[in-house]
């Protein structure tokens, strides 16, 4: 597997931990909301950051030639 097969597989997981993180703090009913909905913001931010960040890598990745898109395989009728 290749350091950028890697790299992506890890970018995804912390969007999705990312992603959970906001929900626990969104469905937790203690303790004050106004810091519970920070945490949730925070969360969400850095899964906004994390997502742009990962698109940003894939398409640098392309452009220097790391990646090719090889599209979808025709069907012969």
């Amino acid at each position: 597997m290749g350091s950028m097969n890697i790299f992506v597989a890890l970018a995804f997981l912390a969007i999705i931990a990312s992603l959970g993180s906001a929900l626990f703090f969104m469905m937790r009913g203690s303790g004050d909301d106004k810091q519970r909905g920070r945490r949730m913001l925070l969360s969400l931010a850095l899964r906004v950051g994390l997502s742009i960040a990962l698109f940003l890598c894939l398409l640098l990745a392309w452009k220097l030639g790391f990646i090719q898109p090889t599209g979808l395989p025709a069907v012969a009728r």
